[in-house]
């Protein structure tokens, strides 16, 4: 596969001999590779020269390798191609690497990082996505910081172990599950966010990990999947919507699984029009799942009668799942299996962290 890469090459640092830990760097482009050329125009960094922009990482004691697998890519270009091939990276070096870190844009960070963690099973080693909200080439970037606050925690361990076992998204001054997190700010530099899990790291002076919230994995063979289904839809509702509109979007032929952007605790209009829609699409065997549009909270489906007619129709209950775990979970259980009943027991089951139970 090692021909298949745009480009590779080893970082020279303090490791020497004897690293502390080896860390492979996975670059996909986004706007902490960018810098500007002699005309001032934003390009994509020769990241040859990295440690120009970066000379705090000759200071490290760790093994480092860059790989860009492909073409440097704006992140609203990263899509199921990518993310099956930054699995098959991290498959093919898993045993050669103690720890991975992907640098990605952040506009689809945590869709990339979610359906990472669900593509990756078994994962005992960190796999840490970071990004920036100002070009790596700028004085005054985040990149720098958000950068070696990933290395510096791919590369903990706690009695002999990697302290982070999982897929994450290390931003500004946290460190959050993949699966639980969203972009909320273009604007500042918390960029991320997690409404209902609680950070597995705080960054400040010292890395403080919260133990107790860090995936708990039994010892289990690690297996990167192949198979993603992108005949999903996400349909968030809105008061007032055209019928027409949703029966035309449900009756596409094509259509597997649907992720329901429903009101506060699961709640969706009662009218009749849309009972049938979603009954006639689950008689052809689509599957729905059920999450609210509000950031912090759960589905509660059936605490209300607005929502009751849900559990008749078979649909699915996200709890408290964001929409990007959601959607990229439907992706991966949808192109696990062909039986849609065993495709709602996996969505009602937590595979990685992604929902309270």
């Amino acid at each position: 596969m090692k021909n298949s890469y745009y480009e590779y090459f080893d970082l020279l640092t303090a490791g020497g001999a004897s690293p502390e830990s080896s860390i492979l760097i996975i670059y996909t482009g986004g706007t902490i590779g960018m810098d500007t050329n002699a005309d001032g125009a934003l390009v994509p960094l020769d990241f040859e020269r990295i440690l120009e922009k970066l000379p705090e990482l000759r200071r490290f004691r760790y093994r480092l390798r860059l790989i860009a697998p492909f073409l440097p890519l704006d992140s609203s270009n990263v899509g199921i191609a990518e993310w099956l091939i930054l699995s098959e990276v991290i498959a093919s070096h898993y045993h050669e690497f103690d720890a991975f870190v992907v640098l990605h844009g952040t506009d689809t960070m945590a869709y990339t990082a979610s359906a990472l963690s669900f593509l990756l099973d078994g994962l005992q080693k960190p796999v840490i996505f970071t990004g920036s909200q100002i070009p790596i080439g700028f004085t005054r970037t985040d990149a720098r910081e958000n950068f070696i606050s990933a290395l510096e925690i791919a590369a903990s361990q706690t009695n002999g172990q990697a302290t982070v076992p999982e897929v994450c998204i290390c931003f500004s001054s946290v460190l959050l599950r993949a699966n639980r997190s969203s972009k909320v700010a273009t604007s500042n530099f918390t960029a991320f966010a997690s409404e209902n899990y609680p950070p597995l790291a705080r960054i400040g002076i010292q890395l403080d990990f919260n133990y107790s919230h860090i995936l708990k994995r039994h010892q289990t063979i690690f297996k990167a999947h192949k198979n993603l289904d992108n005949r999903v839809t996400i349909m968030k509702f809105y008061p007032s919507m055209m019928p027409d509109l949703v029966k035309a979007r449900l009756q596409n032929q094509t259509l597997r699984g649907v992720v329901l952007e429903s009101y506060g605790s699961g709640n969706l209009p009662t009218s009749p029009w849309l009972q049938d829609a979603i009954s006639e699409a689950a008689a052809r065997g689509v599957v729905f799942l059920n999450i609210s549009q509000c950031m912090g909270g759960a589905v509660a489906q059936g605490k209300y009668e607005a929502s009751t007619m849900l559990n008749e129709l078979g649909v699915v209950s996200g709890h408290d799942m964001t929409t990007e775990a959601a959607i990229t979970k439907l992706m991966f259980v949808l192109g696990q299996t062909t039986d849609s009943k065993e495709a709602k027991q996996l969505l009602r089951t937590s595979l990685c962290g992604e929902l309270s139970l």
